[in-house]
């Protein structure tokens, strides 16, 4: 596997940078077809994210809910190497690759809801290259630090290009004041190249807290004047579909209502992963998808 030019450099210069977006955001070609109409895919474009509240039925919902509690109360469950815990607690945070480890989480990848706005909105065939579930129990659930996925994804896992998109399909519903996730409507257009040479085995530590890749205040504060900053709300079974360089993040949790969700990331299979851009190993195959690429 050979690295490509790296177009959107991170982590090598001694201060941040922000780089102009060279990629597209919406990648559908003329007449493509799909769940989402024009003025959607043109919100999308335009904002770096879309909402589609109550997407899913309330039934639906529940019935996915009902098999994840029984799932996750399993000792086996807790032990598995895709199982991320809460620092100090122990408590599970998220677990990874649940698309490949529960059945009811392979079709819900696969629903045309979500699986067909991302062929759309990627203007190609895709894969699953990361999914899971986040927990953030009533009380105490952490926060997740500001952040844009795509550095990550770029410098540790070697995707080449901004054409990868997560949905967020809410298990519960999202409130002003139970962790729900921000967003910075436009910032998907600008690229924040961030400082720290990348430790060895960085993900056993950036899961649970990231150090290195985070965006620095000043950056930050640019983004949020230049484009403010939303919180979407809504009832369980709402997805939120952004682009994978949209900043992002969200609060702690310290009100007595959890905030759940499961997690995909779509990626085209024209993007595949290359080696790191960091020069490291890569990241395990349960946290980004290398080597064999199943379409959904």
């Amino acid at each position: 596997m050979q690295t490509l030019e790296d177009i959107y450099p991170s982590r090598i210069g001694d201060r941040p940078e922000l780089i102009d977006r060279v990629d597209p955001v919406v990648w559908a070609k003329p007449g493509t077809t799909g769940p989402l109409g024009a003025a959607a895919l043109g919100s999308y474009e335009e904002k770096g994210f879309l909402v589609q509240e109550s997407l899913f039925a309330p039934d639906e919902i529940a019935a996915i809910n009902d098999e994840l509690l029984t799932w996750l109360r399993s000792p086996e469950t807790a032990a598995l190497e895709e199982a991320i815990t809460e620092p100090g607690s122990g408590a599970v945070r998220s677990v990874f690759r649940v698309h490949d480890l529960h059945p009811r989480f392979a079709a819900l990848a696969r629903d045309e809801r979500l699986a067909g706005a991302a062929r759309q909105i990627l203007g190609s065939d895709v894969y699953i290259h990361q999914s899971r579930v986040n927990l953030k129990p009533g009380f105490n659930g952490k926060e997740f630090y500001w952040h844009s996925d795509f550095e990550t994804w770029h410098v540790e896992d070697g995707m080449p290009r901004m054409r990868a998109l997560s949905v967020s399909l809410a298990l519960t519903e999202n409130l002003p004041f139970n962790g729900a996730l921000m967003l910075m409507p436009g910032s998907h257009r600008t690229y924040i190249a961030c400082v720290g040479k990348t430790p060895e085995n960085h993900y056993q530590q950036s899961l649970k807290r990231q150090e290195y890749g985070v965006p620095d205040p000043d950056s930050l504060t640019t983004l949020a004047d230049r484009h403010g900053i939303e919180m979407p709300t809504g009832p369980a079974g709402t997805a939120l579909f952004f682009d994978c360089n949209t900043m992002h993040g969200s609060n702690s949790n310290i009100s007595p209502f959890p905030r759940s969700n499961v997690f995909f990331v779509f990626n085209s299979i024209e993007n595949t992963v290359q080696d790191p851009f960091c020069g490291l190993p890569p990241r395990p195959s349960h946290i980004a998808t290398r080597g064999r690429f199943e379409t959904v």
